[in-house]
């Protein structure tokens, strides 16, 4: 069997790695071909924190989000544990989400991340000192961060090892691209890139900007939840300053405006920031949609799955995506071997 991939990011690299080993296992042949315009570290997810945590999903179900977050957090438990941790850049990271709202930290997935508590009054208090806007409520907890600039190309040289096949080449129409197709299944995760390639008019970027500094002394992610709060989250060589989420701007020039606001926030939440080395500022626009799409279609000959619109959390759900990508592809070629048999 044939199946080819469109989207070199981490949802593409995550459905190629887990079919392709799913399928090895059983000894049942399969050819699994990643294609791409980009690939890392030019892609989107390459300039992310990489940050486990559900964000900017829209009306996307919680149960859903909730199973392919959990999906995901099992996959880097793993990859923690073994000797791959450093070269996939998987770190255990001490949490604290807080929120100046009346609205309490959204807290549906507390029971994926290891050792979730709310927030004290008497913690509270000391990230509130010297503070002229309040937090109400927080949470901390440790999850994992799993930098995109190292995951990417760990799946990648983990992918081909064992027989998969990456090809430059950029798709421009589905239509198009299945009319000389010999792919028995193709799985579309283009991203944002779904407007052009199926026309899917609900997508929408948000735009994200972000600042690298070197601060090696941070040791701990510090997330303000509200709409103009500011985000810290260490990384295993720097630490990336946030940030923005700017619906339908399409720019992806860094703006100063937008760096004021990420470096004076960020350093009145941990003022020693003010001594870090300020390394480079970074713009990548979220596919943003009013919910995720993964589901299959028939078009013509051709099966297809939609797996896209991850929002701001497409490191946090890629390998839960996966495994429902993986589990409807099994489902769907069975039920047609049925079908076959009968005639």
């Amino acid at each position: 069997m044939r199946v080819a991939i469109l989207g070199g990011g981490i949802n593409g690299f995550c459905c190629a790695v887990r079919i392709q080993e799913f399928y090895q296992k059983q000894n049942r042949p399969i050819e699994v071909t990643v294609l791409s315009e980009k690939f890392s570290p030019n892609t989107t997810g390459d300039g992310s924190a990489g940050l486990w945590g559900p964000y900017l999903l829209g009306g996307t179900p919680t149960e859903k989000v909730h199973k392919w977050s959990k999906g995901m957090h099992d996959f880097l438990q793993e990859l923690w544990v073994s000797e791959d941790a450093g070269e996939a850049g998987i770190c255990l990271m001490p949490v604290i989400r807080l929120t100046t709202t009346d609205t309490p930290v959204d807290d549906f997935w507390k029971d994926i991340v290891y050792g979730c508590q709310d927030m004290t009054p008497e913690l509270l208090k000391e990230y509130n000192s010297n503070r002229a806007k309040k937090y109400t409520s927080g949470l901390h907890f440790v999850t994992y961060t799993s930098e995109p600039r190292k995951l990417l190309p760990y799946l990648m040289k983990r992918f081909e090892k064992h027989g998969g096949k990456v090809m430059k080449q950029k798709i421009d129409s589905l239509e198009k691209f299945l009319q000389n197709s010999e792919y028995d299944v193709v799985i579309n995760c283009t991203g944002l890139g779904s407007q052009q390639v199926i026309g899917d008019n609900n997508m929408y970027p948000v735009r994200g900007q972000v600042a690298r500094v070197r601060a090696p002394w941070l040791y701990y992610c510090l997330l303000d939840e509200s709409d103009d709060g500011n985000y810290i989250i260490p990384n295993m060589d720097t630490v990336v300053m946030g940030g923005t989420h700017q619906e339908n701007d399409y720019n992806i020039m860094p703006c100063p405006k937008d760096k004021k606001f990420i470096m004076d926030g960020c350093c009145e939440i941990v003022p020693d920031l003010k001594n870090a080395t300020h390394l480079f500022d970074w713009v990548g626009l979220r596919p943003g949609r009013p919910s995720l799409r993964l589901e299959a279609e028939q078009k013509g000959k051709h099966f297809v799955i939609h797996n896209y619109g991850h929002g701001g959390s497409g490191v946090t759900l890629a390998w839960g995506c996966a495994e429902d990508v993986l589990d409807i592809m099994e489902k769907t070629l069975q039920k047609q071997h049925q079908q076959k048999a009968k005639l």
